[in-house]
């Protein structure tokens, strides 16, 4: 049956989490801002089980606090906490850096460089979502190539708690200066030399540490109490664990980008 072929499965809990983090990573959804699994559930076109679920992710990595039968509302974006984040991801990248630096085809290397090209062109721009992105995709060479899973999901899980500082201080100085970095960093990694990698890795993360001894926003006061529905019933739980296909997307939250 030619027609028939594999698709790939996403569970709905998955998708409605990627699209709430983005969203309150982007400041879309604004810190101390009260989120209500039913509002979420109607503007992504889900049932509230899999958005609870999302909630319930997002709590245990940092970007939601929940009051029990009481609010839940996005975390202000607190500067120990993004410096504890930033260590952890730093600490990561080194580790993947030294794994892969030795894997590394010249293909690896040329996707790297046009990364940091495209960063370097968004930086120029003002275009923090394009500099984002391609900062990632030249960093995320080096974690794939090292096939170190447990780094991978450490960086994956934290990185959005330091996305979120990175965002608001865009453009303060040292963006430029990154992309020399990460042009230090491409040319060792060419040279084959580890070593000089792992340096280069460390310092890119070391001037992160600027941004993150600035002053940030203080936890937010508790807004006021309100009831918070029960949850669903077992047919809702389990739509949640019902994939779908890649070709049906859900409805986005509705932004500027």
């Amino acid at each position: 049956m030619e027609a028939i072929r594999p698709v790939s499965r996403t569970l709905l809990r998955d998708r409605a989490y990627q699209a709430i983090r983005d969203a309150i990573v982007a400041g879309e959804i604004e810190p101390g801002a009260v989120v209500r699994d039913a509002e979420f559930a109607e503007l992504l076109g889900l049932s509230r089980a899999p958005v609870r679920e999302a909630f319930s992710r997002l709590v245990d990595e940092g970007l939601l606090e929940s009051k029990p039968q009481s609010y839940t509302r996005v975390t202000a974006v607190v500067a120990a906490d993004v410096r504890d984040a930033a260590a952890v991801v730093g600490a990561m990248h080194e580790l993947a850096t030294r794994t892969a630096v030795p894997r590394l085809f010249a293909a690896d290397v040329e996707t790297m460089r046009s990364a940091n090209e495209r960063f370097a062109a968004a930086v120029h721009a003002g275009d923090v979502d394009a500099a984002l992105v391609a900062d990632d995709e030249l960093h995320d060479v080096l974690v794939r190539v090292s096939g170190n899973r447990a780094a991978a999901a450490t960086v994956a899980r934290y990185t959005p708690l330091i996305r979120r500082l990175e965002r608001r201080r865009f453009g303060e100085g040292g963006n430029c200066r990154s992309a020399g970095l990460h042009e230090q960093l491409i040319e060792a990694c060419a040279a084959g030399d580890t070593d000089e990698a792992v340096r280069v890795t460390a310092e890119i993360w070391r001037g992160l540490a600027a941004l993150v001894d600035e002053p940030a926003e203080e936890p937010a006061d508790e807004p006021a109490e309100e009831p918070v529905d029960e949850p669903g019933d077992q047919a809702a739980a389990e739509a949640a664990e019902r994939p779908v296909d890649d070709a049906v997307g859900a409805p986005v939250l509705e932004a500027d980008h």
